[in-house]
C-alpha cells in the first residue's frame, strides 16, 4: 500500500513507526513530518492544513490511504474533500470533529444526551463573560471555544484570575480566531485521564488506557500544554469503570450524534476528570491524543493498517486488538519557553545514544534537519518512550536516557507517571 500521513509531530512519528512494521505498507509519505520522520518515510513540504495541495499530492502519487494525525485539517473537512475525490482516508468527517473544533457545540451535545460534565456557561461576547464571572465566588475554568493546540484552556483558582483569563482570551486574542467563544466552567477536582476508542459509525473499541500530564511543572503546577508525558496504561481506571465510561459517555455521544445524522468513524477521545460524584467529561477530541500515541502504539500488537481498515469498513465488531502487557511511559522534552515564547533553531546531540536501548524510542515532535544537523522546530521537541515490565522499570528506562539527549534550554517534567508510582505504594 502506498500511504500519506499527515502531520508532523510526535504523534505523527509514532504513527508512521508503527505504519513501518506492516508488511503492507510499501510507500510511506509525511506531509510535512520532521527530522525523525525523515528516518522512516519520505516527507512531503505540504502544511496539514493545506487541503487543496495534500488532495493534489494524493491523486498524483496514488496514495492507497491517507491517515490524517492533527485535528485542524478533520475540522477543516479533510475528510470530506478527499472521500468526495473517491480517495480513502482516515478520520472523522468535519460534522463530527466539531466536537473538538467548537467546545460550544460539544457542551451543547452533552447537555442534549445528559452526558456528565462540569457546570459551565457560553459566551460569545466579552461583557457578557465578565459580567457572569463577576457574580461567581469559586475557582472556575476558562477555554477558547476553537482550536488552540491544546493550550487554549486556562485554570483559574479565583473569579478575579478568570477575569484577567477572559481579557487575555477574548480581547487579548491570545489564542487567535479560537477565542472569539469562550466556555466558562466549574473547575473540577480529582486525576485527569485519556480514554480513547475506535468508532466505526457504529461500534465502539476501547483502545487500552493512558494518562496525559497537561501542566507544564513538577507535581501539574504551571499553564497547560499540549502535553508534557503520559503513560500507559493507568491505574486509575479499572475495567469496570472503563465500562462504565464507555455506556454512559461514549455511547451516548455517538447516539446523539447519529439523532444529527452524523456518522462518526475514526477516533474518539475523551479527556476526562474522575471526579469524587463519578467521571466528567473535559473534553472531545477528533484524533489520537499526543502524547498518548506514543505510549499506545508501542503497546500494540497487531498491524495498525489492519486495524484502521476494518473502522473505515464498519468491521470494528470482528477484530480484536492485542496489547503488550508491560506499561509505558514517555517524557516529553521541550523548548526553553514553552507554552509561551520558544526559540528555534537549537542543535540537538545524543539522540543516537539515548535510543541504543531496545526498549527506548525517542519520538521527534518539533525537529528539523539542517543538513547532517537535527535541530528544534517546536515547542515539544521529542518524546522520550520506554517500555518496562513494570511502571518503575519504564520510568527509570526513559529517565535514564533523557541525559543523552542536549540543546539549550531543554527542560522536562521529572514526575511523570507519579500517580502510578502512588497508587502502586498503596497496595
Amino acid at each position: 500500500m502506498r500511504l500519506l500521513i499527515i502531520g508532523g509531530g510526535g504523534r505523527e512519528h509514532a504513527l508512521v513507526w508503527k505504519i513501518a512494521q506492516s508488511p503492507r505498507a510499501s510507500k510511506i509519505y509525511c506531509a510535512p513530518g520532521n527530522a525523525g520522520i525523515a528516518q522512516l518515510a519520505e516527507c512531503v513540504p505540504l502544511a496539514s492544513d493545506d487541503l487543496e495541495g495534500l488532495l493534489r499530492f494524493a491523486r498524483e502519487q496514488q496514495i492507497d490511504l491517507t491517515i490524517v494525525g492533527p485535528e485542524d485539517p478533520l475540522c477543516a473537512g479533510i475528510v470530506d474533500r478527499f472521500t468526495a475525490a473517491g480517495l480513502r482516508i482516515f478520520g472523522p468527517a468535519a460534522s463530527a470533529a466539531q466536537l473538538e473544533g467548537d467546545k460550544t457545540y460539544a457542551k451543547q451535545l452533552m447537555r442534549q444526551a445528559a452526558i456528565p460534565t462540569a457546570e459551565g456557561r457560553i459566551f460569545r461576547d466579552y461583557q457578557s463573560a465578565h459580567d457572569y464571572i463577576a457574580t461567581r465566588d469559586h475557582a472556575l475554568v476558562v477555554k477558547a471555544a476553537g482550536l488552540a493546540k491544546g493550550k487554549g484552556v486556562i485554570i483559574c483558582e479565583e473569579p478575579a484570575h478568570a477575569l484577567l483569563a477572559l481579557e487575555e482570551i477574548m480581547i487579548k486574542r491570545i489564542f487567535g480566531a479560537a477565542g472569539e467563544a469562550v466556555v466558562v466552567e466549574e473547575k473540577l477536582t480529582g486525576p485527569e485521564v485519556s480514554v480513547q476508542a475506535l468508532v466505526d459509525g457504529h461500534h465502539i473499541y476501547l483502545l487500552e488506557s493512558s494518562q496525559d500530564h497537561k501542566r507544564v511543572g513538577d507535581g501539574d503546577t504551571g499553564l497547560n500544554t499540549g502535553g508534557m508525558g503520559a503513560y500507559s496504561p493507568t491505574t486509575l481506571l479499572s475495567d469496570a469503570l472503563l465500562q462504565d465510561i464507555s455506556s454512559q459517555i461514549l455511547v451516548p455521544m455517538i447516539d446523539a450524534l447519529i439523532r444529527q445524522d452524523i456518522i462518526y468513524r475514526g477516533i474518539l477521545y475523551a479527556g476526562l476528570m474522575l471526579t469524587p460524584a463519578g467521571p466528567k467529561v473535559l473534553e472531545f477530541n477528533c484524533r489520537l491524543g499526543d502524547p498518548e500515541t506514543q505510549v499506545l502504539l508501542p503497546r500494540m500488537k497487531n498491524d495498525l493498517l489492519d486495524v484502521l481498515e476494518a473502522t473505515m469498513a464498519g468491521r470494528l465488531d470482528q477484530i480484536t486488538l492485542e496489547w503488550d502487557p508491560r506499561p509505558a511511559v514517555c517524557v516529553v522534552l521541550s523548548a526553553a519557553g514553552y507554552p509561551g515564547v520558544y526559540t528555534k533553531g537549537q542543535p540537538i546531540s545524543g539522540l543516537d545514544s539515548a535510543a541504543d536501548s531496545p526498549e527506548v524510542i525517542v519520538f521527534h515532535a518539533g525537529t528539523a534537519a539542517r543538513g547532517p544537523q537535527v535541530v528544534t522546530q517546536g515547542g515539544r521537541v521529542l518524546g522520550v518512550t520506554a517500555l518496562g515490565q513494570t511502571i518503575t522499570e519504564a520510568r527509570t528506562a526513559a529517565y535514564s536516557a533523557i541525559p543523552r539527549i542536549h540543546f539549550e534550554g531543554m527542560h522536562y517534567r521529572h514526575d511523570i507517571g507519579h500517580q502510578a508510582l502512588a497508587a502502586t505504594s498503596k497496595t
